[in-house]
Protein backbone atom coordinates (compact mmCIF):
# COMPACT_ATOMS: atom_id res chain seq x y z
CA UNK A 1 0.00 0.00 0.00
CA UNK A 2 1.41 3.51 -0.75
CA UNK A 3 1.30 6.63 1.09
CA UNK A 4 -1.26 9.19 -0.63
CA UNK A 5 1.60 11.67 -0.98
CA UNK A 6 3.08 9.41 -3.49
CA UNK A 7 -0.64 9.30 -5.57
CA UNK A 8 -0.22 13.28 -5.40
CA UNK A 9 3.36 12.99 -6.98
CA UNK A 10 2.52 10.84 -9.32
CA UNK A 11 -0.59 13.13 -10.32
CA UNK A 12 1.51 15.87 -11.05
CA UNK A 13 3.99 13.36 -12.74
CA UNK A 14 1.17 12.53 -15.61
CA UNK A 15 -0.65 15.85 -15.63
CA UNK A 16 -0.88 16.71 -19.88
CA UNK A 17 -0.02 13.60 -20.94
CA UNK A 18 -1.64 10.60 -22.50
CA UNK A 19 -4.76 9.26 -20.89
CA UNK A 20 -3.40 5.66 -20.63
CA UNK A 21 -1.18 6.98 -17.64
CA UNK A 22 -4.03 7.02 -15.68
CA UNK A 23 -3.84 3.42 -15.48
CA UNK A 24 -0.18 3.60 -13.53
CA UNK A 25 -2.56 4.79 -10.25
CA UNK A 26 -4.38 1.46 -9.64
CA UNK A 27 -3.79 0.60 -6.51
CA UNK A 28 -4.85 1.32 -2.57
CA UNK A 29 -3.43 4.46 -1.28
CA UNK A 30 -3.23 5.10 2.55
CA UNK A 31 -5.30 8.01 3.65
CA UNK A 32 -4.44 7.98 7.62
CA UNK A 33 -8.05 8.07 8.07
CA UNK A 34 -9.49 5.29 5.17
CA UNK A 35 -7.82 3.48 2.61
CA UNK A 36 -8.27 4.90 -1.34
CA UNK A 37 -8.69 2.18 -3.50
CA UNK A 38 -8.22 2.52 -7.09
CA UNK A 39 -9.59 -0.87 -8.36
CA UNK A 40 -9.72 -0.01 -12.17
CA UNK A 41 -9.14 2.85 -14.41
CA UNK A 42 -11.45 3.39 -17.61
CA UNK A 43 -9.66 2.74 -20.88
CA UNK A 44 -10.27 6.54 -22.37
CA UNK A 45 -12.65 10.00 -20.93
CA UNK A 46 -15.78 8.43 -22.85
CA UNK A 47 -15.63 4.85 -21.32
CA UNK A 48 -17.58 3.63 -18.18
CA UNK A 49 -16.21 5.65 -15.17
CA UNK A 50 -13.11 4.50 -12.84
CA UNK A 51 -14.21 1.86 -9.93
CA UNK A 52 -13.20 3.35 -6.66
CA UNK A 53 -13.07 1.81 -3.30
CA UNK A 54 -12.75 3.09 0.15
CA UNK A 55 -11.95 1.48 2.98
CA UNK A 56 -12.53 2.73 6.44
CA UNK A 57 -11.35 0.54 9.53
CA UNK A 58 -14.23 0.18 12.73
CA UNK A 59 -12.01 1.49 14.66
CA UNK A 60 -11.95 4.75 12.50
CA UNK A 61 -15.55 4.60 11.43
CA UNK A 62 -17.57 3.86 15.42
CA UNK A 63 -20.56 2.45 14.16
CA UNK A 64 -21.75 0.10 17.17
CA UNK A 65 -22.52 -3.45 16.40
CA UNK A 66 -25.47 -4.05 17.12
CA UNK A 67 -27.06 -1.70 14.40
CA UNK A 68 -25.91 -4.59 12.25
CA UNK A 69 -25.62 -7.78 14.08
CA UNK A 70 -27.87 -9.39 11.44
CA UNK A 71 -28.81 -9.39 8.18
CA UNK A 72 -31.78 -7.28 7.87
CA UNK A 73 -30.03 -4.89 10.16
CA UNK A 74 -26.92 -4.91 8.54
CA UNK A 75 -28.83 -4.30 4.57
CA UNK A 76 -30.78 -1.78 6.34
CA UNK A 77 -27.34 0.34 7.35
CA UNK A 78 -25.85 -0.04 3.99
CA UNK A 79 -28.80 0.87 2.39
CA UNK A 80 -28.94 4.16 4.33
CA UNK A 81 -25.26 5.10 4.02
CA UNK A 82 -25.91 4.74 0.51
CA UNK A 83 -28.54 7.17 0.12
CA UNK A 84 -26.42 9.50 2.25
CA UNK A 85 -23.54 9.12 0.28
CA UNK A 86 -25.34 9.66 -2.74
CA UNK A 87 -26.91 12.80 -1.21
CA UNK A 88 -23.44 14.18 0.12
CA UNK A 89 -21.98 13.45 -3.61
CA UNK A 90 -24.38 16.85 -4.45
CA UNK A 91 -23.20 18.54 -1.65
CA UNK A 92 -19.70 18.15 -1.96
CA UNK A 93 -18.83 18.11 -5.69
CA UNK A 94 -16.63 20.77 -6.88
CA UNK A 95 -16.97 22.04 -10.54
CA UNK A 96 -14.60 19.96 -12.43
CA UNK A 97 -13.83 20.53 -16.24
CA UNK A 98 -12.62 17.92 -18.92
CA UNK A 99 -14.29 16.34 -21.74
CA UNK A 100 -16.45 12.88 -21.87
CA UNK A 101 -17.32 11.74 -18.35
CA UNK A 102 -14.37 13.93 -16.89
CA UNK A 103 -15.55 14.65 -12.99
CA UNK A 104 -18.53 12.40 -12.73
CA UNK A 105 -19.05 10.48 -9.08
CA UNK A 106 -21.64 8.47 -9.10
CA UNK A 107 -23.02 5.62 -6.33
CA UNK A 108 -26.55 3.82 -6.66
CA UNK A 109 -29.15 5.58 -7.16
CA UNK A 110 -31.87 3.68 -4.64
CA UNK A 111 -35.32 3.51 -5.45
CA UNK A 112 -38.28 3.47 -2.50
CA UNK A 113 -37.46 -0.20 -1.75
CA UNK A 114 -34.68 -0.97 0.55
CA UNK A 115 -32.02 -3.56 -1.31
CA UNK A 116 -29.39 -5.43 -0.44
CA UNK A 117 -26.10 -4.15 -2.41
CA UNK A 118 -22.74 -4.00 -3.14
CA UNK A 119 -22.17 -0.37 -3.00
CA UNK A 120 -21.82 -0.29 0.76
CA UNK A 121 -20.66 -3.20 2.57
CA UNK A 122 -20.22 -3.05 6.64
CA UNK A 123 -19.19 -5.62 9.35
CA UNK A 124 -17.41 -5.77 12.23
CA UNK A 125 -13.76 -5.16 11.50
CA UNK A 126 -14.45 -2.50 8.12
CA UNK A 127 -17.13 -0.28 5.94
CA UNK A 128 -15.94 -0.44 2.31
CA UNK A 129 -18.35 2.03 0.28
CA UNK A 130 -17.78 1.37 -3.42
CA UNK A 131 -18.88 3.80 -6.33
CA UNK A 132 -17.48 5.64 -9.84
CA UNK A 133 -15.42 8.36 -10.84
CA UNK A 134 -15.06 9.68 -14.41
CA UNK A 135 -11.08 10.77 -14.31
CA UNK A 136 -11.11 14.12 -16.40
CA UNK A 137 -9.14 14.59 -19.84
CA UNK A 138 -8.88 17.61 -22.21
CA UNK A 139 -9.20 15.45 -25.05
CA UNK A 140 -7.63 12.63 -24.64
CA UNK A 141 -4.87 14.13 -22.29
CA UNK A 142 -4.48 13.85 -18.29
CA UNK A 143 -6.08 16.68 -16.37
CA UNK A 144 -4.47 15.75 -13.07
CA UNK A 145 -5.35 18.64 -11.50
CA UNK A 146 -8.98 18.28 -11.46
CA UNK A 147 -8.66 14.63 -10.34
CA UNK A 148 -7.20 16.03 -7.46
CA UNK A 149 -10.09 17.88 -6.33
CA UNK A 150 -11.78 14.59 -6.31
CA UNK A 151 -9.60 12.49 -4.24
CA UNK A 152 -8.07 15.28 -1.96
CA UNK A 153 -11.18 17.80 -2.25
CA UNK A 154 -14.85 15.63 -2.85
CA UNK A 155 -13.74 12.44 -1.55
CA UNK A 156 -12.16 13.13 2.20
CA UNK A 157 -15.60 15.02 2.97
CA UNK A 158 -17.56 12.36 1.67
CA UNK A 159 -15.69 9.98 3.93
CA UNK A 160 -15.94 12.41 6.92
CA UNK A 161 -19.95 12.79 6.74
CA UNK A 162 -21.14 9.39 5.22
CA UNK A 163 -18.88 6.38 6.66
CA UNK A 164 -17.69 8.04 9.99
CA UNK A 165 -21.07 7.26 13.15
CA UNK A 166 -20.23 10.35 14.72
CA UNK A 167 -21.11 12.75 11.82
CA UNK A 168 -24.04 11.27 10.65
CA UNK A 169 -27.57 11.50 11.74
CA UNK A 170 -27.63 8.70 14.48
CA UNK A 171 -31.37 9.27 15.24
CA UNK A 172 -32.36 8.59 11.37
CA UNK A 173 -30.15 6.01 10.87
CA UNK A 174 -31.49 4.02 14.12
CA UNK A 175 -35.28 4.87 13.04
CA UNK A 176 -34.53 3.41 9.73
CA UNK A 177 -33.12 0.34 11.30
CA UNK A 178 -35.66 0.01 13.42
CA UNK A 179 -38.07 -0.14 10.99
CA UNK A 180 -36.70 -2.74 8.83
CA UNK A 181 -36.81 -4.65 11.76
CA UNK A 182 -40.78 -3.91 12.36
CA UNK A 183 -41.22 -5.16 8.53
CA UNK A 184 -39.27 -8.41 9.22
CA UNK A 185 -41.21 -8.85 12.05
CA UNK A 186 -44.35 -8.67 10.47
CA UNK A 187 -43.04 -10.63 7.15
CA UNK A 188 -42.21 -13.27 9.37
CA UNK A 189 -45.34 -13.66 11.28
CA UNK A 190 -47.78 -13.86 8.20
CA UNK A 191 -47.31 -17.50 7.57
CA UNK A 192 -47.68 -18.46 11.18
CA UNK A 193 -51.20 -16.34 11.16
CA UNK A 194 -52.11 -18.21 7.63
CA UNK A 195 -52.10 -14.77 5.94
CA UNK A 196 -50.60 -14.02 2.61
CA UNK A 197 -50.38 -10.16 2.93
CA UNK A 198 -51.02 -7.18 5.40
CA UNK A 199 -52.13 -3.37 4.24
CA UNK A 200 -51.41 -1.58 7.58
CA UNK A 201 -54.39 1.36 8.25
CA UNK A 202 -53.04 4.65 7.03
CA UNK A 203 -51.29 3.33 4.26
CA UNK A 204 -50.95 5.40 0.93
CA UNK A 205 -50.95 3.48 -1.88
CA UNK A 206 -51.89 5.61 -4.92
CA UNK A 207 -48.66 7.08 -6.54
CA UNK A 208 -47.91 10.37 -8.23
CA UNK A 209 -48.76 9.76 -11.60
CA UNK A 210 -47.87 6.37 -13.49
CA UNK A 211 -44.10 6.53 -13.76
CA UNK A 212 -43.82 8.11 -10.42
CA UNK A 213 -42.82 6.00 -7.37
CA UNK A 214 -43.96 8.62 -4.80
CA UNK A 215 -46.52 8.88 -2.63
CA UNK A 216 -49.72 10.90 -4.00
CA UNK A 217 -50.00 13.23 -0.99
CA UNK A 218 -53.72 14.33 -2.09
CA UNK A 219 -54.25 10.46 -2.41
CA UNK A 220 -57.04 8.83 0.20
CA UNK A 221 -55.13 6.67 3.28
CA UNK A 222 -55.67 2.95 3.31
CA UNK A 223 -58.68 1.84 6.31
CA UNK A 224 -59.48 -1.96 6.53
CA UNK A 225 -62.88 -2.95 6.85
CA UNK A 226 -63.40 -4.24 10.47
CA UNK A 227 -64.50 -7.94 9.24
CA UNK A 228 -60.63 -7.99 8.14
CA UNK A 229 -58.46 -6.54 10.50
CA UNK A 230 -55.57 -8.19 12.46
CA UNK A 231 -53.08 -6.32 14.14
CA UNK A 232 -49.26 -7.28 14.90
CA UNK A 233 -47.22 -5.93 18.23
CA UNK A 234 -44.33 -4.79 16.90
CA UNK A 235 -40.66 -3.83 19.00
CA UNK A 236 -40.46 -0.04 17.74
CA UNK A 237 -44.20 1.04 17.00
CA UNK A 238 -46.42 -1.01 19.50
CA UNK A 239 -49.93 -2.21 17.91
CA UNK A 240 -50.40 -1.70 14.37
CA UNK A 241 -53.51 -2.42 12.53
CA UNK A 242 -54.58 -2.95 8.98
CA UNK A 243 -56.40 -5.79 6.62
CA UNK A 244 -55.05 -8.82 6.70
CA UNK A 245 -55.23 -11.50 3.08
CA UNK A 246 -55.59 -14.95 3.93
CA UNK A 247 -54.32 -18.03 2.83
CA UNK A 248 -56.84 -18.58 -0.59
CA UNK A 249 -58.24 -17.45 -3.23
CA UNK A 250 -59.12 -13.52 -2.94
CA UNK A 251 -61.14 -11.93 -5.56
CA UNK A 252 -60.57 -7.70 -5.96
CA UNK A 253 -63.96 -6.19 -7.72
CA UNK A 254 -65.00 -2.36 -8.47
CA UNK A 255 -65.55 -0.33 -11.08
CA UNK A 256 -62.80 1.48 -13.54
CA UNK A 257 -60.92 3.73 -11.92
CA UNK A 258 -61.36 2.98 -8.08
CA UNK A 259 -58.30 1.13 -6.79
CA UNK A 260 -58.24 -2.25 -7.56
CA UNK A 261 -54.69 -2.08 -9.85
CA UNK A 262 -53.26 0.17 -6.95
CA UNK A 263 -53.78 -1.98 -4.29
CA UNK A 264 -52.54 -4.75 -6.55
CA UNK A 265 -49.29 -3.25 -7.26
CA UNK A 266 -48.89 -2.52 -3.55
CA UNK A 267 -49.11 -5.92 -2.72
CA UNK A 268 -47.03 -6.64 -5.50
CA UNK A 269 -44.02 -4.28 -4.68
CA UNK A 270 -45.02 -5.44 -0.64
CA UNK A 271 -42.31 -8.12 -1.28
CA UNK A 272 -39.85 -5.37 -0.69
CA UNK A 273 -38.95 -3.48 2.55
CA UNK A 274 -39.91 0.51 2.05
CA UNK A 275 -37.94 3.50 3.24
CA UNK A 276 -40.29 6.08 5.65
CA UNK A 277 -42.60 8.19 3.73
CA UNK A 278 -42.98 5.97 0.78
CA UNK A 279 -46.54 5.24 2.04
CA UNK A 280 -46.48 1.78 1.45
CA UNK A 281 -43.86 0.86 4.86
CA UNK A 282 -46.77 -1.70 5.99
CA UNK A 283 -47.43 -3.33 2.99
CA UNK A 284 -46.16 -6.61 3.48
CA UNK A 285 -46.89 -9.73 1.52
CA UNK A 286 -45.19 -12.91 1.30
CA UNK A 287 -41.70 -12.66 0.12
CA UNK A 288 -42.45 -15.36 -2.82
CA UNK A 289 -45.48 -13.52 -4.20
CA UNK A 290 -45.36 -13.81 -8.40
CA UNK A 291 -47.34 -11.52 -10.56
CA UNK A 292 -48.51 -12.94 -13.97
CA UNK A 293 -49.79 -11.80 -16.75
CA UNK A 294 -50.04 -13.18 -20.38
CA UNK A 295 -46.85 -12.52 -22.42
CA UNK A 296 -47.26 -12.68 -26.58
CA UNK A 297 -43.88 -13.68 -28.27
CA UNK A 298 -42.13 -14.89 -25.53
CA UNK A 299 -39.77 -18.17 -25.63
CA UNK A 300 -40.63 -20.89 -23.53
CA UNK A 301 -38.41 -23.92 -23.43
CA UNK A 302 -39.38 -27.23 -22.19
CA UNK A 303 -41.91 -26.70 -19.44
CA UNK A 304 -44.69 -28.69 -19.15
CA UNK A 305 -48.27 -26.63 -19.60
CA UNK A 306 -50.28 -29.68 -19.61
CA UNK A 307 -52.17 -28.94 -16.64
CA UNK A 308 -53.80 -25.75 -18.37
CA UNK A 309 -53.11 -26.75 -21.96
CA UNK A 310 -53.27 -30.14 -23.86
CA UNK A 311 -54.55 -32.12 -26.70
CA UNK A 312 -53.37 -29.38 -29.72
CA UNK A 313 -55.09 -30.00 -32.98
CA UNK A 314 -51.37 -30.19 -34.32
CA UNK A 315 -50.03 -32.26 -31.67
CA UNK A 316 -47.85 -30.41 -30.10
CA UNK A 317 -46.06 -31.79 -27.08
CA UNK A 318 -47.71 -29.84 -24.31
CA UNK A 319 -45.34 -31.50 -21.61
CA UNK A 320 -42.56 -30.61 -22.90
CA UNK A 321 -43.81 -27.33 -24.29
CA UNK A 322 -41.46 -25.15 -26.54
CA UNK A 323 -42.05 -22.42 -28.44
CA UNK A 324 -40.54 -19.50 -30.38
CA UNK A 325 -43.35 -17.31 -29.71
CA UNK A 326 -46.11 -18.07 -26.92
CA UNK A 327 -49.76 -16.73 -27.37
CA UNK A 328 -51.11 -14.95 -24.45
CA UNK A 329 -52.74 -18.22 -23.33
CA UNK A 330 -49.72 -20.35 -24.08
CA UNK A 331 -47.32 -17.87 -22.10
CA UNK A 332 -49.45 -16.89 -19.07
CA UNK A 333 -49.94 -21.09 -18.69
CA UNK A 334 -45.75 -21.04 -18.98
CA UNK A 335 -45.41 -17.89 -16.48
CA UNK A 336 -47.63 -20.29 -14.06
CA UNK A 337 -45.87 -23.09 -14.25
CA UNK A 338 -42.68 -21.62 -14.13
CA UNK A 339 -43.93 -19.76 -10.93
CA UNK A 340 -44.30 -22.92 -9.42
CA UNK A 341 -41.12 -24.25 -10.33
CA UNK A 342 -39.79 -21.47 -8.53
CA UNK A 343 -41.33 -22.45 -5.30
CA UNK A 344 -43.86 -19.14 -5.34
CA UNK A 345 -46.81 -19.36 -3.09
CA UNK A 346 -48.68 -16.48 -3.66
CA UNK A 347 -49.94 -15.44 -7.55
CA UNK A 348 -50.88 -11.67 -8.29
CA UNK A 349 -53.15 -11.58 -11.56
CA UNK A 350 -55.09 -8.44 -13.26
CA UNK A 351 -57.77 -9.52 -15.48
CA UNK A 352 -57.07 -6.46 -17.14
CA UNK A 353 -53.23 -7.70 -18.31
CA UNK A 354 -54.66 -11.70 -18.66
CA UNK A 355 -55.73 -13.84 -21.61
CA UNK A 356 -59.20 -14.01 -21.04
CA UNK A 357 -59.05 -17.77 -22.76
CA UNK A 358 -57.55 -18.44 -20.68
CA UNK A 359 -58.31 -16.57 -17.00
CA UNK A 360 -62.82 -18.33 -18.21
CA UNK A 361 -64.61 -19.53 -20.32
CA UNK A 362 -68.77 -19.13 -19.38
CA UNK A 363 -71.48 -21.72 -19.87
CA UNK A 364 -72.53 -20.55 -22.89
CA UNK A 365 -69.58 -20.94 -24.73
CA UNK A 366 -68.96 -24.90 -22.92
CA UNK A 367 -72.19 -25.72 -24.53
CA UNK A 368 -71.06 -24.16 -28.00
CA UNK A 369 -67.84 -25.09 -27.95
CA UNK A 370 -67.51 -29.14 -26.71
CA UNK A 371 -64.57 -30.42 -24.05
CA UNK A 372 -62.81 -32.36 -26.80
CA UNK A 373 -62.81 -29.26 -29.23
CA UNK A 374 -61.45 -27.18 -26.96
CA UNK A 375 -57.10 -27.45 -25.37
CA UNK A 376 -57.68 -24.91 -22.61
CA UNK A 377 -58.66 -25.46 -19.20
CA UNK A 378 -58.92 -21.93 -17.70
CA UNK A 379 -57.24 -21.17 -14.96
CA UNK A 380 -60.60 -20.67 -12.60
CA UNK A 381 -61.34 -24.34 -12.59
CA UNK A 382 -57.49 -24.70 -11.61
CA UNK A 383 -57.41 -21.77 -8.99
CA UNK A 384 -59.06 -23.57 -5.55
CA UNK A 385 -56.93 -27.06 -6.55
CA UNK A 386 -53.61 -25.10 -6.54
CA UNK A 387 -54.47 -23.91 -3.25
CA UNK A 388 -55.80 -27.02 -1.80
CA UNK A 389 -53.05 -29.46 -3.32
CA UNK A 390 -49.87 -26.90 -3.26
CA UNK A 391 -50.69 -24.81 -0.82
CA UNK A 392 -50.68 -22.00 -3.13
CA UNK A 393 -52.49 -18.75 -2.75
CA UNK A 394 -54.24 -16.10 -5.21
CA UNK A 395 -55.24 -12.32 -5.27
CA UNK A 396 -57.20 -11.80 -8.53
CA UNK A 397 -58.34 -8.31 -9.76
CA UNK A 398 -61.21 -9.07 -11.61
CA UNK A 399 -63.36 -6.37 -13.23
CA UNK A 400 -65.91 -8.42 -15.73
CA UNK A 401 -66.37 -11.82 -14.56
CA UNK A 402 -68.88 -12.86 -11.30
CA UNK A 403 -68.02 -16.74 -11.73
CA UNK A 404 -64.73 -16.30 -9.69
CA UNK A 405 -67.04 -15.39 -6.95
CA UNK A 406 -67.43 -19.42 -7.13
CA UNK A 407 -63.72 -20.25 -6.13
CA UNK A 408 -63.23 -17.45 -4.09
CA UNK A 409 -62.80 -17.47 -0.42
CA UNK A 410 -62.79 -13.64 0.47
CA UNK A 411 -64.10 -11.27 -2.22
CA UNK A 412 -63.05 -7.53 -1.72
CA UNK A 413 -64.46 -4.50 -3.09
CA UNK A 414 -62.70 -1.07 -4.08
CA UNK A 415 -65.07 1.63 -4.00
CA UNK A 416 -63.31 5.30 -4.77
CA UNK A 417 -60.49 3.92 -2.73
CA UNK A 418 -62.44 2.15 -0.22
CA UNK A 419 -62.23 -1.03 0.91
CA UNK A 420 -65.63 -3.11 1.92
CA UNK A 421 -65.52 -7.11 2.42
CA UNK A 422 -68.34 -8.02 0.12
CA UNK A 423 -67.66 -11.62 0.47
CA UNK A 424 -71.19 -12.42 1.85
CA UNK A 425 -73.06 -10.80 -0.90
CA UNK A 426 -70.89 -11.84 -3.83
CA UNK A 427 -71.56 -15.46 -2.50
CA UNK A 428 -75.25 -15.14 -2.48
CA UNK A 429 -74.73 -13.95 -6.17
CA UNK A 430 -72.94 -17.32 -7.12
CA UNK A 431 -74.41 -19.86 -9.34
CA UNK A 432 -72.02 -22.89 -8.11
CA UNK A 433 -71.61 -23.50 -11.69
CA UNK A 434 -67.85 -23.32 -11.24
CA UNK A 435 -67.60 -25.45 -8.37
CA UNK A 436 -69.53 -28.28 -10.55
CA UNK A 437 -67.38 -28.42 -13.05
CA UNK A 438 -64.45 -28.80 -10.60
CA UNK A 439 -65.99 -31.52 -8.83
CA UNK A 440 -67.13 -33.43 -12.05
CA UNK A 441 -63.26 -33.32 -13.37
CA UNK A 442 -61.81 -34.09 -9.58
CA UNK A 443 -58.42 -32.82 -10.92
CA UNK A 444 -55.11 -33.86 -9.49
CA UNK A 445 -52.20 -31.36 -10.06
CA UNK A 446 -49.23 -33.45 -10.64
CA UNK A 447 -45.91 -31.31 -12.59
CA UNK A 448 -42.55 -32.96 -12.83
CA UNK A 449 -40.06 -30.02 -12.97
CA UNK A 450 -36.92 -32.01 -14.34
CA UNK A 451 -35.39 -29.83 -16.36
CA UNK A 452 -31.73 -30.37 -15.85
CA UNK A 453 -29.43 -27.03 -17.39
CA UNK A 454 -26.82 -27.61 -19.82
CA UNK A 455 -23.20 -26.10 -20.14
CA UNK A 456 -22.93 -23.48 -22.99
CA UNK A 457 -25.86 -21.76 -22.25
CA UNK A 458 -23.14 -18.55 -22.55
CA UNK A 459 -21.11 -18.59 -25.19
CA UNK A 460 -17.28 -17.98 -23.82
CA UNK A 461 -15.19 -15.63 -26.23
CA UNK A 462 -12.18 -14.21 -26.93
CA UNK A 463 -13.06 -10.53 -25.79
CA UNK A 464 -14.87 -12.15 -23.06
CA UNK A 465 -18.34 -12.41 -21.95
CA UNK A 466 -20.37 -9.13 -22.56
CA UNK A 467 -23.15 -8.39 -20.62
CA UNK A 468 -25.24 -4.90 -20.48
CA UNK A 469 -28.85 -3.71 -19.18
CA UNK A 470 -31.19 -1.80 -20.42
CA UNK A 471 -33.56 0.02 -17.55
CA UNK A 472 -35.43 -2.39 -15.57
CA UNK A 473 -36.68 -4.57 -18.58
CA UNK A 474 -33.98 -6.00 -20.96
CA UNK A 475 -30.41 -7.84 -20.47
CA UNK A 476 -28.25 -8.43 -23.10
CA UNK A 477 -25.69 -11.22 -23.12
CA UNK A 478 -23.37 -11.15 -25.72
CA UNK A 479 -25.65 -9.14 -27.71
CA UNK A 480 -28.89 -11.69 -27.21
CA UNK A 481 -31.32 -10.09 -25.62
CA UNK A 482 -33.67 -11.19 -22.16
CA UNK A 483 -36.80 -8.93 -22.60
CA UNK A 484 -38.26 -8.87 -18.82
CA UNK A 485 -40.87 -6.14 -19.67
CA UNK A 486 -43.61 -8.98 -17.97
CA UNK A 487 -41.91 -9.64 -15.31
CA UNK A 488 -42.90 -6.55 -13.24
CA UNK A 489 -41.13 -7.10 -9.49
CA UNK A 490 -38.11 -5.68 -10.58
CA UNK A 491 -37.42 -2.64 -9.58
CA UNK A 492 -34.23 -1.34 -9.69
CA UNK A 493 -31.37 -1.76 -12.97
CA UNK A 494 -28.98 -3.11 -10.47
CA UNK A 495 -30.79 -6.35 -10.46
CA UNK A 496 -30.46 -7.09 -13.98
CA UNK A 497 -26.32 -6.31 -13.21
CA UNK A 498 -27.13 -9.42 -10.61
CA UNK A 499 -29.08 -11.37 -12.81
CA UNK A 500 -26.22 -11.08 -15.38
CA UNK A 501 -23.26 -11.54 -13.23
CA UNK A 502 -25.70 -14.70 -11.76
CA UNK A 503 -25.57 -16.64 -14.88
CA UNK A 504 -22.29 -15.18 -16.22
CA UNK A 505 -21.15 -17.20 -12.01
CA UNK A 506 -23.34 -19.85 -13.14
CA UNK A 507 -22.00 -20.97 -16.56
CA UNK A 508 -18.20 -21.28 -15.04
CA UNK A 509 -19.51 -23.16 -11.79
CA UNK A 510 -22.39 -25.01 -11.82
CA UNK A 511 -22.99 -26.71 -14.92
CA UNK A 512 -23.37 -30.32 -16.23
CA UNK A 513 -23.64 -31.15 -12.36
CA UNK A 514 -26.80 -33.03 -12.94
CA UNK A 515 -28.88 -29.76 -11.57
CA UNK A 516 -32.47 -28.66 -12.62
CA UNK A 517 -32.28 -25.55 -13.29
CA UNK A 518 -34.43 -24.86 -9.58
CA UNK A 519 -31.83 -26.46 -7.74
CA UNK A 520 -29.30 -24.15 -9.58
CA UNK A 521 -30.53 -21.44 -8.48
CA UNK A 522 -31.02 -22.25 -5.11
CA UNK A 523 -27.19 -23.37 -5.23
CA UNK A 524 -26.95 -19.82 -6.78
CA UNK A 525 -28.55 -18.05 -3.30
CA UNK A 526 -26.94 -20.53 -1.23
CA UNK A 527 -23.45 -19.17 -2.09
CA UNK A 528 -24.71 -15.23 -2.03
CA UNK A 529 -25.96 -15.97 1.77
CA UNK A 530 -22.79 -17.81 2.57
CA UNK A 531 -20.33 -14.65 1.09
CA UNK A 532 -21.91 -11.97 -0.21
CA UNK A 533 -23.79 -10.70 -3.25
CA UNK A 534 -20.03 -9.30 -3.72
CA UNK A 535 -18.85 -13.23 -4.38
CA UNK A 536 -20.27 -13.78 -7.96
CA UNK A 537 -17.78 -11.03 -9.48
CA UNK A 538 -14.78 -11.81 -10.64
CA UNK A 539 -13.37 -8.44 -11.05
CA UNK A 540 -11.12 -7.19 -8.96
CA UNK A 541 -12.39 -5.11 -5.84
CA UNK A 542 -15.73 -6.27 -6.76
CA UNK A 543 -18.63 -3.46 -8.33
CA UNK A 544 -20.36 -1.13 -6.72
CA UNK A 545 -23.63 -1.92 -9.36
CA UNK A 546 -25.22 -5.37 -7.63
CA UNK A 547 -28.60 -5.19 -5.94
CA UNK A 548 -30.23 -8.58 -4.43
CA UNK A 549 -32.91 -10.08 -6.90
CA UNK A 550 -35.37 -13.14 -5.59
CA UNK A 551 -35.63 -16.42 -7.21
CA UNK A 552 -38.64 -15.62 -8.88
CA UNK A 553 -37.04 -13.28 -11.51
CA UNK A 554 -33.39 -14.99 -11.72
CA UNK A 555 -35.56 -18.46 -12.50
CA UNK A 556 -38.02 -15.53 -14.94
CA UNK A 557 -34.57 -14.54 -16.76
CA UNK A 558 -33.38 -18.00 -17.46
CA UNK A 559 -36.90 -19.30 -18.72
CA UNK A 560 -36.87 -15.96 -21.21
CA UNK A 561 -33.16 -16.51 -22.55
CA UNK A 562 -33.57 -17.70 -25.52
CA UNK A 563 -30.27 -19.67 -25.65
CA UNK A 564 -31.50 -21.53 -22.75
CA UNK A 565 -30.44 -25.25 -23.11
CA UNK A 566 -32.69 -27.53 -21.48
Amino acid sequence: MKNSQILKKDLDRIDGRSYRLYKELEGQYDFENYILSIDHVQGDPFAAPSRIRLIVKQHTAKFPKELFDNKNKNIAVADYLTREFYFNINRFSERIFGSGKSGIIAISKCPQEILNRTSIIINEDEIEARFYVGFPARGRSVLSKELEKILYNVIPNLVEKTLIYKNINNGKLQARVKLVEDQEYIRMELNKRGLISFIANGSMLPRESGVSTKALKTGKTFMSPKELEVEFNTQSRGIIKGMGIKKGVTIIVGGGYHGKSTLLKALELGVYNHVEGDGREFVITNKSALKIRAEDSRCVTKIDISLFINNLPNGKDTVKFYTENASGSTSQAANIIEGIESNTKVFLIDEDTSATNFMMRDDLMQKLVSKDKEPITPFIEIVRSLYEQKDISTIIVVGSCGDFFDVADCVIQMDNYDIKDVTKQAKALSSGNIIKRINEKNLKIDIAFNREIKAGNIEAREKGIKIKTLGVDTISINKEEINLRAVEQIVDNEQLNTIGSIMKWAEANLMNKGLSLNEMVDNIICEINKNGLISIEEIKGGSGSLAMIRKQEIMAAYNRYRKLKI
